[in-house]
């Protein structure tokens, strides 16, 4: 594929668009999808994430990377893949802005905000889509395993998708993946766009969409592998961080989230009641739940 232009969108950042993706922005494509999803470094993870894609239910004209400054070979490998768009920020701007170009750049009714630390189950895309338009969803995530990839993901995932099936935990998307609703960008606005509140980014997105009472949940009926905050993790060693430490600022996280210490306590309280609710009830009824973290070779699994 032959690359029409690189535009210059600003000082920080420059948008690649194939000649293909301009054709479909611009008609009245019968997809109502879009898959965005940011990246520092980290080539490795991000091949596996687009290996993992099935190109036959995927359509790589509806995806956009964004590049948040990669060294690694990744921006020169992004660009390779036939994309919908690949945005090359020229440092990094944190996840929020960078969802937020991803989101703009081919505007759908589903955006599917991702990381890119993860490995997809067949059929995850129209599974979630579909759970998400039945259930009038305006933000669905998939159900995930998160640590190490020591197991067949995909037997695995097959499994407890027959064995969840149809099931839905109500109020509990997350942020490694998920569908947002066209509708929701004009109720709550965009993810924060502040490269200091690295990593609080959703939290104060998730806070805005409990405030304007959308309805969410995670579908059993999807599933993802999740490695686990390797970017995070990266850039806190780059950092000289220890890992404990936060990346974001907490104190400019609190100023945007406007709550009171009290306000934050007792929804903290009520988040973690709901979780253990909807835990114990999936345990009793299936012996797993939607999210599951494989801590080390030869443990138990805890499922969260």
């Amino acid at each position: 594929m032959c690359w029409l232009d690189l535009l210059s969108l600003s000082k920080r950042c420059w948008i690649v668009l194939p000649r293909l993706a301009v054709k479909i922005i611009n008609s009245m494509t019968p997809q109502n999808y879009t898959i965005t999803f940011a990246c520092y470094n980290q080539l490795d993870y991000t091949q596996q994430f687009i290996a993992s894609l099935d190109r036959t239910e995927v359509d790589f004209s509806r995806i956009v990377a964004v590049d948040n400054g990669s060294t690694d070979g990744t921006r020169e490998w992004l660009q390779q893949q036939g994309f919908g768009a690949v945005i090359l920020n020229n440092r990094n701007l944190g996840c929020g802005a960078a969802w937020n170009q991803g989101a703009l750049a081919i505007q759908s009714k589903w955006t599917v905000v991702m990381n890119n630390d993860v490995i997809c189950a067949k059929g995850w895309l129209r599974h979630l889509l579909a759970v998400a338009e039945a259930r009038q969803l305006h933000i669905a995530s998939p159900a995930m395993v998160e640590g190490e990839l020591n197991y067949d993901f995909g037997a695995w995932a097959t499994d407890a998708q027959a064995e969840m099936s149809g099931y839905v935990r109500e109020g509990a998307p997350h942020a490694v993946c998920m569908a947002i609703r066209e509708d929701v960008w004009n109720e709550i606005g965009y993810f924060m766009p502040v490269p200091k509140l690295l990593g609080y980014e959703d939290a104060i997105f998730f806070q805005r969409v409990l405030e304007a009472n959308l309805k969410t949940g995670t579908t059993a009926d999807a599933w993802l592998h999740h490695y686990g905050m390797t970017t995070q993790k990266a850039l806190k060693l780059e950092m000289r961080l220890e890992q404990r430490e936060s990346l974001g600022n907490r104190n400019l996280m609190r100023f945007y989230m406007a709550q009171s210490w009290l306000a934050r306590k007792l929804g903290r309280h009520q988040r973690r009641r709901l979780l253990n609710t909807a835990r114990v009830h999936e345990l009793a009824v299936f012996g797993k739940t939607v999210h599951a973290i494989n801590r080390k070779v030869g443990a138990a699994w805890d499922w969260v």
